[in-house]
């Protein structure tokens, strides 16, 4: 059983800066990949950014030049540094693990991300 942990969701203005953090349970983090996504009001769930075990990491275009994601497999945690956010980034932020596990994945309870005035 992997738990996520998101944390760092808020309201920011437009061209503001945050950054997500998901903190993973159980030993097995660095055989991991991990991904953000996110579900704004009314659209389906969609891929934001992955990390691979090896590092290598694939964006949305739509935040391509924004956002980084990141991890830390000491500590467990991936991390979504979002700068110049947009009101279309408005969405509820989920992190997901996915595990050699019966190829099974994990999702977090998701984190509000607000961009407004």
């Amino acid at each position: 059983q992997v738990q996520l942990v998101e944390s760092g969701g808020g309201l920011v203005q437009p061209g503001g800066s945050l950054r997500l953090s998901c903190a993973a349970s159980g030993s097995g983090f660095s055989i991991y990949a991990m991904g953000w996504y996110r579900q704004a009001p009314g659209k389906q769930r969609e891929l934001v950014a992955r990390i691979t075990v090896g590092g290598s990491t694939n964006y949305a275009d739509s935040v391509k030049g924004r956002f980084t994601i990141s991890r830390d497999n000491a500590k467990k945690l991936v991390y979504l540094q979002m700068n110049s956010l947009k009101p279309e980034d408005t969405a509820v932020y989920y992190c997901r693990a996915d595990t050699p596990y019966f190829d099974r994945s994990y999702w977090g309870q998701g984190t509000q991300v607000t961009v407004s005035s």
